[in-house]
């Protein structure tokens, strides 16, 4: 499969997207006067919730955490909140940060995770993007090799960050994940909080804290019961579910 792309300045990408970032990119997102979203999603020491052969990726990007009485692999996601347009672009669709952007910006169309092949039908870019420019795959292989080096950063620092990324959920109350493929935990913190969170974290030792898991039906919560995990049972104060199972 052959794949050309050129942006055309459309701005669509950069409207009502969460867009994740490092950790130090969340820092500075707060600085700047941004809202920054966690998003957390979750699966057992058992693989419930997750095909095999995508477990080697997820086990990289998340922190081994207590569960009831058996342990979970936690992946924790801080997003640029975006709804509507970015905050950083302007009436001519420019971005305001464009020297500093977040990776997955500079990444974009690519995608992070190696499991999920680039769609362009998926993408919000009109068809013309993909119609001109410089050659982006061929022969199904990625040929830019700045643009894999990008996406080789950002992997790494989700590896990096999530040790750092937990404490401050335990700072900020959160202990809530949804499994992974059955949804999402969403969580939208203070932001001065948050950003004092993330300070406080980095100066605190590495230590798993204990969470339970959101789903979405009575058959998910028995399979993860009967694996000795732990079920939240108090309706969200503070977080909302979002659901990836169909209706």
């Amino acid at each position: 499969m052959n794949t050309q792309f050129s942006c055309v300045g459309c701005g669509k990408c950069c409207t009502d997207h969460h867009v994740p970032l490092t950790l130090d990119e969340a820092r500075q997102w707060a600085a700047d006067g941004g809202n920054v979203i966690v998003l957390v999603e979750g699966f057992l020491g058992n693989g419930l919730g997750l095909p095999l052969q995508q477990r080697e990726h997820a086990e990289r990007r998340s922190v081994v955490v207590p569960s009831g009485n058996t342990q979970a692999f936690v992946a924790i996601t801080f997003a640029a909140y975006n709804a509507g347009r970015c905050r950083n672009l302007d009436e001519d669709n420019r971005c305001g940060i464009y020297e500093r952007r977040p990776l997955v910006c500079r990444i974009y169309p690519m995608e992070i995770n190696p499991h999920i092949p680039l769609n362009p039908a998926a993408k919000d870019c009109p068809p013309q993007s993909w119609e001109q420019g410089p050659a982006l795959i061929v022969g199904g292989e990625l040929i830019d090799q700045e643009l894999a080096q990008l996406i080789r950063r950002s992997r790494q620092a989700d590896r990096d960050d999530v040790q750092t990324k937990e404490a401050v959920c335990a700072l900020l109350g959160i202990r809530t994940t949804a499994l992974k493929g059955d949804g999402f935990t969403a969580y939208l913190p203070d932001m001065s909080a948050f950003a004092q969170a993330i300070e406080l974290a980095a100066e605190q030792p590495a230590m798993a804290h204990e969470w339970v898991f959101h789903v979405s039906g009575m058959d998910i919560a028995e399979q993860l019961l009967d694996a000795g995990a732990q079920i939240a049972t108090e309706v969200p104060a503070n977080y909302a579910f979002i659901s990836l199972r169909a209706a």
